[in-house]
């Protein structure tokens, strides 16, 4: 008796979807509100949008500061439209802070780059700077052409975190193009983790972070976890200690979401 009383049920509950169907109108589920602004895309692709901040267009380095002293003006090497890590001087940041963005970065290791593994290209994209030193989220940049190394420590991958899902580093002398859509972490009032960091990253026109959920800041050492609430924070490019040559980055933008 139950089972037929249930089936009735349903059964009712399916006409009733299916009259209230028929008697809805296509303008029932049309909504005109909120209106998206308009954005005139750049007419080369990579190039930035009409809403984009941009943070390097190979003429100068006046939207960055040095990372450890955000008082001292940028100290990397600007030249023929690029710009080369000088590792003496230490990490660049943002002067703005971010909080959800999209950034378009390009990147190339030199095609004389020597030395292995970890010690071949070393650089990162810190996608939320949070202080001094390298501590922030880092997307890796490594010269993964053909070079051996812990998966995720390659180019591509969330440092320690997340392994990339594909490789599709070029060789060393072409240009490396990194598109991210970031989402900062959320604390609550109290300090507390309300909602994770997510990333997606397009390397070289592939996916190799989809909407990874972030662990917490880099770690080189143990594992990664949320330790200080933090809010809007600088984009920031590593000078690794490693002894190959330098590498260069060029037409960096970012969009806020």
């Amino acid at each position: 008796m139950k089972r037929k009383f249930l089936f009735t049920m349903l059964l009712a509950g399916g006409f009733c979807a299916a009259n209230a169907q028929e008697k809805a109108k296509p303008e029932d589920t049309e909504v005109y509100t909120p209106v998206p602004p308009e954005v005139t895309p750049a007419k080369k692709a990579g190039a930035a949008p009409s809403d984009a901040i941009v943070l390097f267009d190979g003429s100068n380095l006046d939207q960055w500061v040095m990372a450890d002293d955000r008082d001292k003006p940028a100290e990397w090497l600007v030249g023929k439209g690029i710009l080369t890590v000088n590792k003496k001087v230490g990490n660049i940041e943002t002067k703005k802070a971010f909080n959800n963005y999209q950034l378009h970065i390009e990147w190339r290791v030199p095609s004389n780059i020597t030395g292995s593994g970890q010690a071949r290209g070393n650089s990162g994209v810190f996608l939320a700077s949070l202080g001094k030193g390298d501590a922030g989220y880092e997307l890796q940049v490594l010269d993964s052409y053909k070079n051996k190394t812990y998966t995720n420590g390659q180019a591509g991958s969330i440092y320690k975190q997340f392994v990339p899902l594909a490789n599709p580093t070029l060789p060393p002398g072409e240009w490396n193009t990194y598109d991210v859509v970031w989402n900062a972490p959320v604390f609550g009032a109290d300090g507390a983790l309300v909602k994770p960091a997510k990333v997606t990253v397009i390397f070289n026109g592939v996916v190799v972070q989809n909407d990874a959920e972030l662990k917490g800041p880099t770690q080189y050492i143990g594992q990664a976890a949320y330790r200080q609430a933090h809010g809007a924070s600088p984009i920031k490019l590593q000078a690794h200690g490693d002894k190959s040559e330098p590498l260069s980055f060029r037409n960096i933008w970012v969009r806020e979401l």
